[in-house]
């Protein structure tokens, strides 16, 4: 015995979800597709087939700058006044090369440096450099991107004139108290 609130409920709660089902579909109006525009992608590109049939040419030969494997004079520790000195070869481990040994040819021409001193606190040595070019002196810290820890150097150069260098060592040492050693320069390896 359902009363007549309850028909009246009922009735008002299906037009309710009929109107929510189909109204929306009503005032939407018509739809419109879109569809996008593309293009296949081929299976193989076309090329040239000449490009197939020419002879590859052989490279040339150039002459290299690479180091040969030769026995290099390396000094060991700060033996350096009594000439103590071992010869090593590049099989194994690398060799290093002393600074004060005769440069190969084609450097017979090279530019000469003045190293300062070799300094692992970077910023007594970035302080220094500041000092020497305030006063005139091409000074630099190698290498260039030194990170904290590593050993920085500071090195006055390269100059072609080793007489223009040598008369600044003593100026040099007065000023600031390290003794510079005048050493050759090496482009490949500053």
């Amino acid at each position: 015995m359902a009363t007549q609130f309850q028909n009246r409920l009922v009735g008002t709660l299906i037009l309710v979800s009929l109107g929510v089902i189909f109204l929306p579909d009503v005032f939407d109006g018509e739809k419109a597709h879109y569809q996008e525009s593309y293009q296949a992608i081929p299976l193989r590109e076309d090329f040239d087939e000449t490009l197939l049939q020419t002879p590859i040419e052989a490279p040339e030969d150039v002459d290299t700058f690479l180091p040969q494997d030769e026995p290099v004079s390396v000094t060991i520790g700060d033996d350096v006044d009594n000439g103590h000195t071992d010869d090593v070869t590049a099989e194994g481990r690398m060799p290093v090369a002393d600074d004060n040994a005769l440069p190969k040819t084609g450097y017979a021409d090279s530019a000469w440096i003045i190293r300062l001193g070799t300094f692992r606190n970077i910023d007594n040595a970035k302080n220094l450099v500041t000092t020497l070019r305030s006063k005139g002196y091409p000074a630099q810290l190698m290498p260039r991107n030194v990170k904290e820890g590593e050993l920085a150097r500071v090195e006055i150069g390269p100059d072609v004139s080793k007489d223009n260098l040598a008369a600044m060592t003593a100026d040099l040492e007065s000023l600031t108290g390290l003794k510079g050693q005048l050493l050759r320069f090496n482009p490949l390896n500053p």
